[in-house]
């Protein structure tokens, strides 16, 4: 019983972490590149980092929101199935 807990809670862990990581990146990745850009052109302006990002991000969630709920969807019913 314990260890059937201990196992759902486990992939409910990595699952949350497998969907969540193409937002995550996609964030990292833009906002890196925007810190690029600002050094170089010497603008320093929070709202230029701050919405590019919050819009790749958006997108690529927009994106993978098939792909995520099908992952979700594959938890519950494991869930719901048991051992």
């Amino acid at each position: 019983m314990t260890g059937d807990l201990v196992e759902l809670l486990r992939d409910a862990v990595l699952t949350g972490l497998l969907v969540l990581a193409p937002v995550l990146a996609v964030g990292f990745g833009v906002g890196t590149l925007a810190g690029l850009v600002q050094a170089a052109t010497g603008v320093h302006e929070p709202f230029l980092g701050f919405v590019p990002r919050l819009v790749a991000m958006a997108a690529t969630f927009v994106l993978i929101l098939p792909w995520l709920v099908e992952r979700l969807a594959e938890l519950l019913q494991d869930c719901i199935a048991g051992p």
